[in-house]
């Protein structure tokens, strides 16, 4: 039995102002910070630099060798649950997914951990077992990392992964008359933010989680088997912001349809209501420029195209010739997958 006088139990999320992507540097303020950097960058790099700051993709590559690269990343953001364990989970799902991103496998991860002096000895315990389990669900070992003082919690992985050169996953190569498919639903970050003010359903809200802590690796897995080049994962800019940067680098148009856009339960009602996250206000601002909106497009479903991603899921470009085996394979890999729009000549965005 709990004593009377006994503390309430820590709630992780009310040390931090918002959780998970939606804490990311807004696309359109990182944008200008960078500009003019990848350039740069490229004058210095070595040749084996396969991917970098120009142009900018998931994680860096560094060829080894002709069969083999080396991949770099790192992430991490404030707790978006409360509960430590499932928020070293989701951390790390979400910092290993630049490397399935890429196309790569895991080899091992480092600790990028921020903590206030006076978090429970538990909770910090419990952080790192989530993060651990879920790199070597990965089929890498977390290897050790580095921890600093903060008053705001915040946790993440560096992570190195390998490839082969040839079949890595990049945000270029789509081709006009590509399918877009998206393996994973949208709205984590409206569910996490309403769950902050007790308006998401637990029901809602663990299906989220349960969406958060699904690795992309099985995805990655099947895309790279099947010979495609064209993806990224969903995270902090949405769906209509990646999707702007696959464009971008693949010098094409990408055309969603709004009415196919995979959801998650109780996202599109809270949508509705009026429930956004701050960084979606740069999301907005970073893809205004290049969308064109269709007549009659519901504006929760705009709201959710631009709804920052916590661990989300792959988008590929598919050839149309392909995308129903394609789809198929992802099925019986245990991953869902929806077509959500098409790549066409042109440039910038539709949401018809």
């Amino acid at each position: 039995m709990t004593p009377l006088d006994a503390p309430p139990p820590l709630r992780l999320t009310t040390l931090t102002d918002c959780g998970g992507c939606a804490a990311k540097l807004g696309a359109d303020l990182l944008a200008d910070a960078l500009s003019g950097l990848g350039a740069e960058a490229t004058l210095e790099a070595p040749g084996n630099l396969i991917a970098g700051l120009d142009p900018p993709d998931d994680a860096a590559v560094y060829r080894v060798s002709d069969d083999l690269a080396i991949i770099g990343t790192l992430d991490f953001f404030p707790p978006l649950v409360d509960d430590p364990r499932t928020f070293g989970e989701i951390a790390a799902a979400n910092a290993l997914s630049d490397v399935f991103a890429m196309g790569g496998r895991v080899l091992f991860a480092l600790s990028i951990a921020a903590f206030p002096e006076e978090l429970p000895r538990d909770v910090l315990a419990a952080i790192f077992e989530g993060a651990s389990s879920k790199v070597r669900e990965a089929g890498g070992t977390l290897a050790g990392g580095h921890t600093i003082r903060d008053p705001e919690p915040k946790y993440g992985l560096a992570v190195v992964g390998a490839a082969h050169p040839d079949k890595l996953l990049r945000k270029g190569g789509a081709k006009p008359g590509d399918v877009l498919v998206l393996t994973k639903r949208l709205g984590t970050g409206v569910l996490v933010s309403a769950a902050r003010g007790d308006r998401t359903s637990d029901a809602d809200l663990a299906t989220a989680i349960e969406q958060m802590l699904t690795l992309n690796r099985a995805a990655s897995d099947v895309l790279v088997a099947r010979g495609l080049r064209a993806a990224t994962d969903v995270t902090g800019f949405g769906l209509l912001g990646h999707g702007l940067e696959m464009a971008r680098a693949s010098g094409t148009r990408f055309v969603f349809e709004a009415a196919a856009l995979p959801v998650l339960p109780g996202a599109l009602e809270l949508a509705a209501a009026g429930v956004e996250t701050g960084g979606a206000a740069h999301n907005r601002r970073f893809v205004a420029a290049d969308l064109e909106l269709g007549e009659g497009v519901d504006l929760a479903q705009v709201t959710l195209a631009h709804d920052p991603q916590t661990s989300g899921g792959l988008l590929a470009a598919v050839p149309a010739d392909e995308v129903g085996s394609i789809v198929d394979a992802l099925s019986d890999a245990g991953v869902q997958a929806w077509r959500v729009g098409s790549v066409t000549e042109g440039s910038g965005l539709r949401l018809s």
